[in-house]
């Protein structure tokens, strides 16, 4: 671990946190995945154990970071995890899709959030994924809207005095509509790619921040808007 900086990425299997994997390590970075599944591109991994209980996760994800950084700090820690599921309130699986997105969404930012009160430098860099739906109400996707409205209380919350991160640390949200994903891709063939917001575009602007360019500030919700394939990044009012 030689590496002038490192990067924790939660999340770093799925499709935005490999982009940001190989955008980091492009850069030189020291960059660890946590996931369920292991990243072949990251220079370490933690394997997320999947199971009922918040607290056993959390507990093995922070134990096992700790044994793979020692007394290291990262510079940057960005969680990407999370998902995606529809249903109103008479949805026969509002409860176990409610239930999922408060695994991916809200357990994951809420550990990450430890561990950069734990691990991160001082003026380090924490970015949670919110959700720019979630700034009004989702009714056609329940569980999704309540998830992400959480984190971007936690992303608030982190900004506040003696939040717990360490000294000059920033915390930002960022709020997309639609990710450029093979996923999405694969499910709305027929959709407006133009207004899908690249991965690509969201781990550039990760490096910039966590390099210091350019960065919000802290507690900041940061609105990713696509028209036309140009993407705009605004704090939410």
């Amino acid at each position: 671990m030689a590496a002038a900086n490192r990067v924790l990425v939660y999340g770093g299997k799925g499709a935005l946190g490999s982009a940001c994997v190989h955008y980091f390590k492009s850069k030189g970075w020291w960059v660890a995945s946590i996931d369920i599944v292991a990243n072949e591109e990251a220079n370490a991994n933690v394997l997320v154990k999947l199971c009922e209980s918040f607290t056993d996760q959390a507990a093995q994800v922070t134990s096992d970071v700790a044994t793979l950084l020692g007394e290291h700090k990262v510079d940057a820690i960005v969680c990407v995890a999370g998902g995606w599921a529809g249903g109103n309130s008479s949805s026969k699986d509002l409860y176990k899709n409610s239930d999922m997105m408060w695994k991916q969404s809200v357990w994951t930012s809420t550990i990450s959030s430890h561990l950069a009160s734990l691990h991160l430098n001082a003026g380090g860099l924490l970015t949670l994924s919110g959700a720019k739906a979630s700034l009004e109400g989702t009714p056609g996707m329940v569980g999704y809207g309540m998830a992400k409205a959480a984190v971007h209380q936690l992303c608030k919350s982190l900004a506040g005095e003696n939040s717990g991160l360490p000294s000059g640390a920033v915390a930002v949200a960022i709020l997309p509509v639609t990710l450029d994903t093979p996923m999405n891709r694969k499910f709305m063939p027929d959709a407006d790619f133009g207004s899908w917001t690249p991965l690509e575009y969201i781990a550039e602007t990760f490096y910039s921040w966590a390099t210091g360019s350019g960065r919000p500030a802290s507690g900041s919700l940061i609105q990713l808007v696509t028209t036309g394939g140009k993407t705009e990044a605004s704090a939410a009012q």
